[in-house]
């Protein structure tokens, strides 16, 4: 399978199929910045109607009709799905979901558009990492631990499986010697060391503990790590790449995956139906999902952006960021859309973590930064709740929320407070 087109380049490719418009977006974004990054890859996806259960029919088409090489992630039972493992395959299907990623040309489409009669076709989306806003201060103070009240709980997530997948993980971090990680990179030809920063900070608020001054950084300092590398060293990736780590992940036993990446969403814009059917099949393996709602936002100029995908998804818990005045932090996304909900809102700004070495750590802000503190929570009630389920942890998760004088569209059911 070809590698998708990622990159800075701008990418206009007719779709008439997205649910947006490329005049829209030319209108509402590229005039702005001619520099903007691709909504998408040049890449598809078939989303069956049935589910898996039409799985080998559309196999069979996509072979016979098309002539297509079709991998099947039932092939990786006992090994890790990449696509450097299925370049000659024009098409792979993500068997458990019912969807089939393909890699074919405009005429292509056409065809499938004019055979379409049990699937839906979608773009396959670039992912990317928030722009992370630099913390306007270097005083070192984890505020976000105490204000949770993580710092005080008598529970540490021990032995709670907490998948991350980002830029992947500073495996040789001194501050997670003797931990439990467990790694998996989904980018094409990449090992899992993450040489931009964002995932090793992220795992650090989620699972980390102390600094090397004895500061308490990590929410769930107990957790058995999972680090999937789904987004380049240039915090840009591919949907189907998440795909592999949501799936990963919830295969792996993880009961919470935490997601601070997404793709722009317009006002109107419906949410991704392959995320949702991912999030669908690892809430049936018991796992709850958390995503960064975005920072697109910029509240002081009266400028409001809709959650991100995949936070957008109902079976995905959208995370919304507070400053330390338990503000909402000004470039936090609001809920525009019908179903891109903010559920629950935790410290984004200002938030000292792990970095990658030879630096160690950083302050910086984000919703990136608000959702590990809520996964580091969802591991907390674990512990304390082991036969839970992930609707039942979600539940304790809301009525153990602080409410907030600020409206719901922002920050959710408020700010989330550790057992």
């Amino acid at each position: 399978m070809k590698p998708p087109k990622i990159g800075k380049q701008t990418l206009l490719r007719d779709n008439p199929i997205s649910e947006i418009s490329f005049d829209k977006y030319i209108k509402e974004v590229y005039e702005r910045d001619e520099n903007e990054n691709p909504l998408y890859t040049g890449r598809y996806f078939l989303i069956l109607n049935e589910g898996n259960r039409s799985v080998v029919k559309a196999t069979k088409l996509l072979e016979s009709r098309f002539g297509f090489t079709v991998a099947n992630t039932a092939d990786f039972v006992t090994e890790s799905l990449n696509e450097s493992k299925i370049k000659d395959a024009n098409a792979l299907f993500y068997n458990d979901l019912g969807i089939a990623l393909v890699d074919i040309e405009a005429d292509q489409i056409e065809l499938l558009e004019s055979s379409r009669q049990d699937y839906l076709i979608e773009p396959e989306k670039v992912v990317y990492i928030p722009d992370d806003i630099p913390a306007e201060t270097d005083e070192v103070s984890a505020w976000g631990i105490e204000i949770t009240e993580a710092l005080y709980s008598q529970f540490t997530g021990d032995g709670i499986k907490v998948a991350v997948i980002d830029t992947g993980f500073d495996t040789g971090h001194p501050d997670f010697a003797g931990r439990l990680i467990t790694t998996s990179s989904f980018v094409p030809d990449g090992t899992v060391k993450d040489l931009h920063g964002h995932g090793t900070h992220c795992i650090g608020t989620a699972c980390g503990s102390f600094d090397m001054d004895g500061v308490r950084y990590g929410v769930a300092p107990g957790t058995h790590i999972y680090a999937g590398k789904v987004l380049s060293n240039e915090g840009s990736g591919a949907q189907a790449w998440v795909l592999d780590g949501m799936t990963w992940a919830a295969n792996n036993g993880c009961k919470v995956l935490s997601m601070s990446f997404g793709s722009r969403v317009f006002a109107g814009q419906s949410y991704d139906v392959a995320y949702e059917r991912a999030a669908q099949f690892a809430l049936s393996k018991g796992t709850v999902i958390v995503a960064a709602a975005g920072n697109e936002s910029r509240r002081s100029k009266n400028r409001f952006y809709p959650v991100g995908s995949p936070a957008d998804c109902p079976s995905i818990l959208a995370v919304g960021a507070l400053d330390q005045a338990l503000d909402v932090a000004d470039f936090s996304n609001r809920a525009i859309n019908p179903k891109g909900l903010v559920d629950v809102a935790a410290p984004g700004v200002s938030v000292y973590s792990s970095w990658i070495m030879p630096v160690r750590y950083r302050t910086i802000s984000g919703t990136s930064m608000a959702t590990p503190h809520v996964a580091g929570i969802f591991a907390l009630l674990f512990e304390k709740f082991p036969d839970a389920t992930p609707l039942m942890a979600e539940k304790e998760l809301r009525d153990m929320a602080r409410s907030l004088s600020i409206s719901p569209e922002d920050v959710g059911v408020g700010l989330s407070i550790a057992p």
